[in-house]
């Protein structure tokens, strides 16, 4: 600035027209905020110290005044969006002061006409008339679409940006129900995939804010979790880049059902829409999805769409997680599980559209969480319901025919390998129902050969790495015994490997039939060759041992000491069977714990689900007793008893 513009301090810089009078006050005031919450951190840190991390935010929160308003808007959220919001003001000022100095050390280019309104100077987009956008507010969001028409444009001149910041600033919300200025944002929407760079800069600029009030009220709202990295905003924006992705052909190895969708949506600003409104409602108390909705249908019909549209777009808000929590919460090999699921999304265009939307919440909300698994996770759900949602077929949900089903294709994959039909039968006829009920084909069929190669050698351990879903699949074939669940669950958190599904049945003859879904740990990738035949032998030696192997006693990472919370321990009635849900933080050795506790009480396991989400973990078991009868109250009582000893203190409902 020295050099330039002989500007040492924001006086300087105002006299030689770097600043505004207004965007002076406004830095000043974002530096205000900024040492405020600086000098309140070296204080809380007893040291010099620039990072805001985890483990001061909190008390930063509580030392400068900020109080819990409700369980969705606590302070230490307050405090944040305060932060986020001063350091987005710093840099935005700073691109459009940094713009100024680079115009000054390029040669002047020759001005090109854009449109009516727009003039271009070499890579930059400027207006014509100085009063544009306070004469015509519509222009504000125009800019932004003749810049898509324009290649090599890298952004609008430094005195472009800083009529749209003033512009925007005087109209304000009045932008929100400004017709022409509604119209021009509907025709950017319906751009599809290249309105999505438009957004982020509309956002960068504070447009998309004014237009969509909502919008500014989450703007730097982070969610004090480890499972949301990114504030509210930049989480949605990156929601929508997913969804552009789907529209790139390049993207169909890494999301071939997204990029098979995205082409055959009509009307791709009701999928946008539908983005920009899913999480709007962050922070107000209640449910977001609830609010979200009542936002979402009140602004489509300021842009005016027809009824049908609003209601697709409402409906993808309401609805957003229920994609996500059918497939990681229930079990949806169950035909009768996929045909609610149907039955409540109710045609091909809602699953079409849910699902691009499903996928690309995962992905904008943290990198850790979307992985193989998953992928298949949600791939298998939105073909069994495209399935069911056939107006010419019905899903088996009898038993009997979901068993000849995989038995024929089963025998089909064995045939092939040129097995004989006698020696499957022997060993097919040692299987239980659920075996087939439960399983692919294709498992049966691996499970199948693994035994009939071992000729009786028990117990048998086979890891195929890279099975079902994106994931490693350890089978154990071995005498059933007490203590066998928690060995081999401790045995898998020794090595770093995290659960995400487990079948746990009984042979005809009282053989264990276990089979494990299992993810590395630290990268939630299926496991390598060596280390899928490690575990094989480690596991091995560990079930050729009488006792059960103990877990192993790990610490904490320093993340999830700050977001301790309450187990929630629940049972259910399930049949034969009884239902227990787990529900707390997640920390090394949580599962081979539990497992232990089952043991402790005499309780069995038949079935497992496992999914984390950031720092939260929701375990559902499905347990008898030794006899394999449900579990009675005195029984429920003695297991919540131990699973309090080792998972902690914690809140149950029977």
């Amino acid at each position: 600035g020295r050099r330039l513009a002989h500007a040492g301090g924001l006086e300087d810089m105002q006299n030689e027209g770097l600043l505004d009078p207004a965007e002076r006050v406004s830095l000043c005031e974002a530096e205000t905020t900024l040492r405020r919450y600086r000098y309140a951190l070296h204080l809380e840190a007893g040291r010099p110290e620039e990072r805001l991390l985890f483990d001061y935010q909190r008390g930063l929160a509580t030392r400068l005044g900020f109080e819990d308003e409700h369980a969705k808007n606590l302070g230490v959220e307050q405090f944040m969006q305060g932060y986020y919001r001063a350091a987005s003001l710093v840099e935005r000022l700073g691109m459009q002061i940094a713009e100024r100095f680079v115009e000054m050390l390029e040669t002047p280019s020759a001005a090109q006409p854009v449109g009516e309104d727009f003039v271009r100077y070499g890579s930059r987009l400027a207006v014509r008339d100085a009063e544009l956008f306070m004469r015509r507010p519509a222009a504000l969001v125009e800019i932004f679409i003749a810049r898509l028409d324009q290649p090599g444009l890298i952004g609008f001149t430094a005195d472009t940006m800083r009529r749209v910041h003033q512009a925007t600033a005087i109209h304000s919300t009045a932008l929100a129900d400004d017709p022409q200025t509604l119209a021009a944002f509907l025709r950017l929407l319906r751009r599809g995939a290249p309105a999505v760079d438009a957004l982020w800069r509309m956002n960068r600029h504070g447009l998309l804010a004014a237009v969509l009030p909502a919008f500014g009220t989450v703007f730097g709202r982070m969610q004090y979790d480890l499972f949301h990295v990114y504030t509210v905003d930049e989480h949605t924006l990156r929601v929508l880049r997913n969804m552009a992705r789907f529209a790139d052909p390049e993207a169909r190895r890494d999301f071939p059902i997204g990029c098979e969708i995205w082409p055959t949506f009509d009307k791709p600003e009701l999928m946008l829409l539908a983005g920009l409104f899913h999480d709007i409602a962050k922070g107000r108390g209640g449910d977001h999805a609830v609010l979200g909705e009542e936002d979402a249908r009140a602004f489509c019909a300021k842009l005016d769409l027809p009824p049908e549209d609003i209601e697709l777009v409402a409906w993808l808000v309401r609805w957003h997680l229920l994609m996500s929590t059918t497939a990681q919460r229930q079990d949806i090999t169950d035909p009768a599980v996929v045909q609610r699921f149907a039955d409540q999304v109710g045609d091909w265009a809602r699953l079409d559209h849910l699902y691009v939307l499903t996928v690309a919440d995962i992905i904008g909300t943290s990198p850790r969480l979307w992985n193989a698994w998953k992928d298949r996770l949600l791939a298998d759900l939105y073909t069994a319901a495209r399935y069911a949602l056939r107006s010419d077929v019905q899903l088996p949900l009898h038993a009997s025919a979901r068993v000849r089903e995989c038995r024929e294709r089963a025998l089909n994959l064995l045939l092939a390998e040129g097995l004989g039909a006698d020696a499957i039968a022997t060993v097919w006829a040692d299987f239980p129902d659920l075996s087939f009920l439960r399983h692919r084909p294709e498992q049966i069929a691996w499970q199948t050969l693994a035994i009939l190669r071992a000729k009786g050698a028990t117990p048998l351990i086979e890891v195929h790495p890279f099975s079902v879903r994106g994931s490693t699949e350890l089978f154990v074939y071995a005498a059933d015994r007490d203590g066998l669940f928690a060995t081999v669950t401790a045995m898998l958190d020794r090595m770093r490997f995290s659960v995400v599904e487990a079948r746990i049945l009984k042979s005809q003859t009282g053989r264990a039939l276990d089979t494990f879904l299992l993810l590395e740990s630290d990268t939630q990738e299926p496991a390598s060759l060596p280390r899928a035949e490690e575990l094989r032998v480690r596991l091995q030696r560990a079930l050729a041992q009488p006792a059960p192997v103990a877990p192993a006693k790990r610490s904490m990472s320093r993340h999830l000491k700050y977001f301790q919370m309450p187990p929630k321990i629940a049972f259910n009635a399930a049949g034969e069977r009884t239902q227990l849900a787990l529900v707390c933080t997640d920390r090394p050795g949580l599962l081979a714990a539990a497992a232990h506790a089952m043991l402790e009480v005499g309780v069995r396991v038949h079935d497992a689900r496992i999914a984390t989400f950031g720092e939260r973990v929701e375990d559902f078991f499905e347990i008898t007793d030794r006899h394999d009868a449900p579990l009675s109250g005195e029984q429920q009582e003695k297991l919540l008893q131990a699973l309090l000893r080792r998972v902690g203190n914690a809140k149950a409902s029977a």
